[in-house]
C-alpha cells in the first residue's frame, strides 16, 4: 500500500525514536484538498487501524483534514454566511438575529470538531426553559435550523465528517386553535380604528390578505369594477428599512374576490389623483406603513376599543378563511383564495371548521346500515 508516495509495510509508515527512547509509528496521508498530513502513534496496531480508517475514508470520499475542524463555529459562520444567497431578505435578517442572540454566545468559540450532542441537547433545553431564553417550540425549531445549516455546510466543505446538530430531539410544536372573529366583530374593529384604515380591516377580514400583502398593495392591482384584488407584491420592514418583493410562495400570487361592500369602502377612500403605482394604505405622513408602528399606533387601540383584546392582525386572515368556509367554500377554493400551497395545508389548519363533512359521513354510514338491517 502507498500513502503520500511512501511505501507502507504492514500498513505503517516510517518509525521514529522518541526522546524517552520508545518507538513511534508515523502514518502519512493526503487530505481531500491534496495537503500532506501525518499522525503519530505509540503502538503499531493503532497505526495500522488508522491507516485502515484513512483508506476507507479516501474510498468513500469522506477524508477530511482534522486541523480544519479546529475552526470555531463563529469563524466558519463569518466565512459561510456571506455565501448564502437563497433566502428572502426578511428570513435572512431573522436567521442572522437568531445566530447573534442564541447561537454565538453559546457555541461561537467552540471548534467545529468539538461540537457534541450532549452540549447541543442542553442548549436546546435552555432555549425553551423559563429561566433561559423561554422560546416557544416553533422558534426553537427555527434557531436550531440556523445552526444545523451552518454545520451541515462545514461537512459539505470537508471541515468535519459529521453534523452533530442533525436530528436533535426538539420540543413538539403543539398546534393551537386559531382565533377568528365573526362578521359583526370585524365591523366592530373597522368602526373602532382610525378612519384611514377602516378599509384595511375590511380587506383583511373578508379577503384574507396577509399583513405584508396588504401594505404592499397598489391601486393598479385593485379592480373596483370587477371586485378583485391581484396579490403580487408584499412589504417587509427589515432593520428599519422598507423592502418590496414578491409574496412568500408562488401560490401566494393570486386573485382574490372581494364583496361589494369592501369594494365600496376602497372606492370611497381612493383619491382622484391616485396613480396605479401608488400604495393603497399609507402612513399619515404619506409614506409606506411600518408594521410595528401600525400595530402600536392604530391596531392595538382599535382592538381595545372594540373590546376584543388580545387580537393579532393575522387573526383577520383566519377570520376571512372561517367566513369562506361558513359560506360553503370547499378546501380547494380556500387554498386558492388564501394562497396556501396545497389543500392539505387548509385541512390541517382549518379542518375543524368543516363540520358538514362529518355530518355527511355519518349520514352515509347510516344509509349503509339501513341496507343491511340484520347486521348489528
Amino acid at each position: 500500500m502507498y500513502l503520500d508516495g511512501h511505501r507502507i509495510d504492514d500498513g505503517v509508515g516510517a518509525q521514529k525514536r522518541l526522546s524517552d527512547g520508545s518507538k513511534a509509528y508515523l502514518v502519512r496521508f493526503r487530505t481531500a484538498d491534496g495537503k500532506a498530513r501525518s499522525k503519530q502513534f505509540k503502538r503499531k496496531r493503532e497505526a495500522d487501524a488508522h491507516v485502515g480508517f484513512v483508506e476507507v475514508d479516501r474510498m468513500n470520499g469522506t477524508l477530511v483534514d482534522p486541523r480544519l475542524g479546529r475552526m470555531t463555529v463563529d469563524e466558519w459562520w463569518c466565512e459561510w454566511w456571506p455565501t448564502v444567497t437563497n433566502l428572502r431578505i426578511s428570513t435572512r435578517s431573522r436567521d442572522a438575529q437568531f445566530y447573534r442572540t442564541h447561537v454565538k454566545p453559546v457555541f461561537g468559540d467552540t471548534p467545529l470538531a468539538k461540537l457534541d450532542r450532549t452540549s447541543l441537547r442542553t442548549w436546546v433545553a435552555q432555549l425553551g426553559s423559563p429561566s433561559g431564553s423561554g422560546l416557544a417550540p416553533a422558534t426553537i425549531h427555527k434557531v436550531v435550523q440556523v445552526l444545523n445549516k451552518c454545520v451541515y455546510s462545514a461537512v459539505e466543505d470537508r471541515l468535519i465528517q459529521n453534523n452533530p446538530v442533525a436530528k436533535l430531539p426538539l420540543p413538539k410544536i403543539e398546534r393551537t386553535e386559531m382565533r377568528h372573529l365573526n362578521a359583526e366583530e370585524v365591523w366592530h374593529v373597522a368602526d373602532a380604528i382610525d378612519a384611514r384604515y377602516r378599509a384595511f380591516v375590511l380587506v383583511a377580514g373578508f379577503c384574507g390578505l396577509r399583513l405584508g400583502e396588504m401594505l404592499g398593495l397598489r391601486w393598479g392591482r385593485v379592480d373596483l369594477v370587477g371586485r378583485r384584488i391581484q396579490v403580487s407584491e408584499t412589504l417587509v420592514d427589515v432593520e428599519s428599512t422598507i423592502h418590496f418583493g414578491p409574496p412568500t410562495t408562488k401560490a401566494s400570487v393570486r386573485a382574490v374576490s372581494m364583496p361589494s361592500f369592501v369594494a365600496d369602502e376602497l372606492a370611497a377612500m381612493k383619491g382622484a389623483n391616485a396613480a396605479p403605482g401608488d400604495l393603497v394604505f399609507l402612513s399619515p405622513a404619506g409614506t409606506p406603513v411600518r408594521p410595528s408602528q401600525f400595530r402600536v399606533r392604530f391596531w392595538e387601540p382599535a382592538v381595545r376599543n372594540a373590546g376584543l383584546s388580545p387580537l393579532r392582525i393575522h387573526d383577520l386572515r383566519h377570520t376571512a378563511v372561517s367566513l369562506w368556509i361558513a359560506s360553503g367554500a370547499n378546501p380547494k377554493q380556500v387554498a386558492a383564495l388564501a394562497g396556501h400551497t396545497s389543500v392539505s395545508v387548509v385541512l390541517d389548519r382549518y379542518g375543524h371548521l368543516y363540520p358538514q363533512q362529518d355530518l355527511d359521513l355519518r349520514a352515509a354510514m347510516e344509509r349503509h346500515h339501513q341496507r343491511h338491517p340484520d347486521h348489528d
